[in-house]
């Protein structure tokens, strides 16, 4: 089966850009180019761990009601976050209302803050997991990896929650630690370049 579609454009993407405008703008611009901006890489972990169970179509129709909801994901206000705020949250229908998942974004904030002050940012951190391209599985075949496992593995060891292993697998495709747009896609030479071109967080420069 073809993991490519035409775009409006006429050029190959990826099958699952397909049928939403969003998700084609999101695949275009966003999808797999590197990110060390810490708030954009906690935003995003917290995301994929609500979008467990559901559509990531779903949870992007949403993202600015969360963005507003968790104040942009500063992880420093979220991380003062209380009770309160857990009812104020659960009554806001713009996003997903789950007590589980709302509370784990407030711990995770928490352990965020801490992974700032050992590590001096969670890009740092996070990147240290970026896998060797040559040991990767061929595009959109895997929902996990070894590096995937290790990192959902020490997030938990230092208190994170909703950070399985296909969680942060998929959070990993996203935020650039892989290129995992389908060969033939248009955009995969893109993401290869900015990859290319991305000065890795702890790298000399």
């Amino acid at each position: 089966m073809s993991k490519t579609i035409q775009g409006p454009d006429g050029e190959p993407r990826c099958v699952w850009c397909g049928g939403a405008g969003e998700m084609l703008d999101y695949h275009d611009s966003e999808w797999g180019f590197p990110v060390r901006d810490d708030h954009r890489l906690f935003e995003k972990l917290s995301l994929e761990g609500f979008q467990s169970g559901l559509s990531w179509r779903t949870i992007l129709a949403k993202r600015e009601n969360f963005r507003a909801a968790f104040h942009g994901f500063d992880f420093d206000r979220v991380a003062g976050f209380t009770q309160h705020d857990v009812e104020r949250l659960l009554n806001d229908a713009g996003i997903v209302r789950h007590r589980g998942k709302i509370e784990a974004v407030i711990n995770n904030a928490q352990r965020a803050r801490e992974m700032v002050e050992r590590e001096g940012s969670l890009a740092r951190y996070m990147w240290r997991y970026e896998p060797d391209e040559a040991q990767l599985a061929e595009p959109q075949t895997a929902s996990t990896s070894a590096e995937s496992v290790a990192l959902s593995r020490d997030l938990k060891k230092r208190g994170w929650k909703f950070v399985g292993p296909t969680t942060v697998y998929a959070f990993m495709q996203a935020m650039g630690l892989i290129n995992d747009h389908a060969e033939g896609c248009v955009v995969r030479s893109r993401v290869a370049q900015a990859r290319d071109a991305f000065q890795r967080p702890g790298a000399a420069a």
